[in-house]
């Protein structure tokens, strides 16, 4: 059997599980993988906030002024771009983003 290689797609959801406005976490390998569905985009974001840890996929979503989706991480208000990761405060790119993308009914990723 062959390796898998880190550009290989990794299937991690149904599809159907990921409604718009929500979320789930998802562990690949040593990874902690926030998913969320925005409309009809998706993201994934590393899954443990950046400031302490905590678990951004049970954050809330909302718009930042210049209309970019973010979220805010439930322990201490840290809020991220989904799209790329980047703290909207300090306006650093604190949380890893995964491509990820939906094919054949199911959510799939890149780590």
């Amino acid at each position: 059997m062959e390796s898998e290689s880190p550009n290989d797609w990794i299937d991690v959801a149904s599809a159907a599980d990921l409604s718009a406005g929500q979320a789930m976490e998802v562990v690949v390998g040593e990874h902690v993988i926030a998913l969320f569905r925005d409309a009809d985009s998706l993201y994934a974001l590393d899954g443990l906030c950046a400031h302490q840890g905590g678990p951004v996929a049970k954050g809330e979503l909302s718009k930042t002024d210049a209309g970019k989706t973010c979220v805010t991480c439930p322990w201490h208000g840290w809020q991220y771009e989904l799209a790329t990761g980047i703290q909207t405060v300090n306006r650093q790119p604190l949380q890893r983003t995964f491509p990820i993308r939906e094919r054949n009914g199911r959510v799939e990723v890149q780590v």
